[in-house]
């Protein structure tokens, strides 16, 4: 799943970058408030972290203005170092989903971060099947059957992906755009390199192939 953080403070940025990756979200960052709009306005995310007080534009106003005019609803949690009432009031009116004040614990961020994908408007859910494939995106276990299949950060974030969206033709365009970084170096058979380490972990020796190319426009799932 793909993330955007919007935080002036790059060691805060940098840090959230860091430990949201290794649970294998792909993560974008912004330090600026203009061009956290932007990306949140132009880019398919599936969580935007978006800090309170930011250069150029802040938390507030970009909240407001992803909501009323571009339509974006994209879970938001508002970052803050201010705990008082009337901020998180203020935020949470400007069209926030959570709300988190400065310092708090990666763990809670991490928590709240999952709560908001779950989110049944998104018809998100913990568990996700595909005929006799299962997926737990809490605990990041996979099994076909009753065997359990190990896969590395990149390839579970792909197959999740791709079960989210089951039956449905997905291009490497929305691929990329959702299982990589913005600024990633993704060359141009990243997408069918991983995969194929994907079948070769779920399809090789099954008599059902579950991962479909459907060429010219993609793969499918199911």
């Amino acid at each position: 799943m793909r993330l955007l953080v919007v935080e002036d403070d790059e060691v805060i940025a940098k840090a959230l970058k860091k430990g949201l990756e290794q649970e294998a979200f792909a993560v974008d960052v912004a330090n600026d408030g203009k061009l956290g709009f932007d990306m949140g306005a132009s880019e398919d995310y599936d969580v935007i972290i978006l800090d309170l007080m930011l250069p150029n534009m802040d938390g507030i106003t970009i909240c407001n203005k992803l909501r009323s005019e571009e339509n974006i609803q994209t879970p938001i949690l508002m970052l803050t170092a201010k705990g008082n009432v009337e901020d998180k009031v203020k935020g949470l009116n400007s069209g926030a989903d959570d709300y988190l004040p400065k310092p708090f614990a990666f763990d809670e961020l991490l928590a709240r971060v999952k709560a908001l994908t779950r989110r049944p408007k998104q018809s998100l859910h913990t568990f996700i099947k595909v005929d006799d494939l299962w997926l737990d995106s809490i605990s990041n276990e996979v099994s076909r059957g009753k065997e359990k299949i190990e896969l590395s950060k990149k390839e579970f974030t792909l197959l999740t992906y791709l079960m989210r969206n089951k039956r449905k033709t997905i291009s490497k365009q929305q691929i990329i755009d959702h299982v990589w970084d913005y600024d990633a170096d993704i060359l141009p058979n990243t997408v069918e390199v991983y995969i194929g380490y994907l079948r070769n972990k779920i399809d090789k020796g099954q008599e059902n192939k579950l991962i479909k190319t459907i060429r010219g426009f993609g793969y499918r799932i199911g």
